[in-house]
């Protein structure tokens, strides 16, 4: 991360706007924050699991009983799955702030837009690229069907 990052303070309640200069450095700090707080949250959720996991016994006498405990299972960790994905993704927008390409579209190199980095601060590209992207992997799919 830049020096002027690490030394960015962000202010209370401080929330990024389009008037004020694009991924400067509270804004960075904001996002950084934002994305460190839902890692720690994801990975406060994961320990849960396991430890519950851990203490759940599979082995009940009713065999509905025992099915509905391991479909329960089997949803937490594909729940938990798709969180770890999401954490590398969270890790990968951090590594962009670290590099200062945070926040700019992977496709068109434009900035993505704070609303919707706010929305979703893991997203790479702009809207427009989003919805382009999305239309072609649709018209994919069908060419496929």
């Amino acid at each position: 991360m830049s020096i002027e990052a690490r030394k960015a303070i962000l202010p209370p309640d401080y929330t990024p706007t389009d008037k004020e200069e694009f991924m400067n450095p509270v804004m960075a700090e904001f996002f950084r924050q934002r994305l460190l707080l839902w890692r720690e949250e994801l990975l406060a959720g994961s320990n849960e699991t396991i430890e519950t996991m851990q203490q759940d016994n599979l082995q009940k006498p009713d065999i509905a009983d025992r099915a509905a405990a391991e479909t329960d299972h089997a949803l937490e960790l594909r729940t938990r799955d798709r969180e770890r994905k999401l954490i590398s993704k969270i890790n990968e927008a951090l590594e962009k702030i670290e590099q200062g390409t945070y926040g700019y579209c992977e496709e068109t190199g434009e900035p993505i837009g704070v609303a919707r980095l706010i929305a979703r601060p893991i997203a790479v590209y702009s809207l427009e690229a989003q919805e382009r992207h999305e239309r072609h992997e649709r018209t994919r799919r069908d060419e496929r069907e």
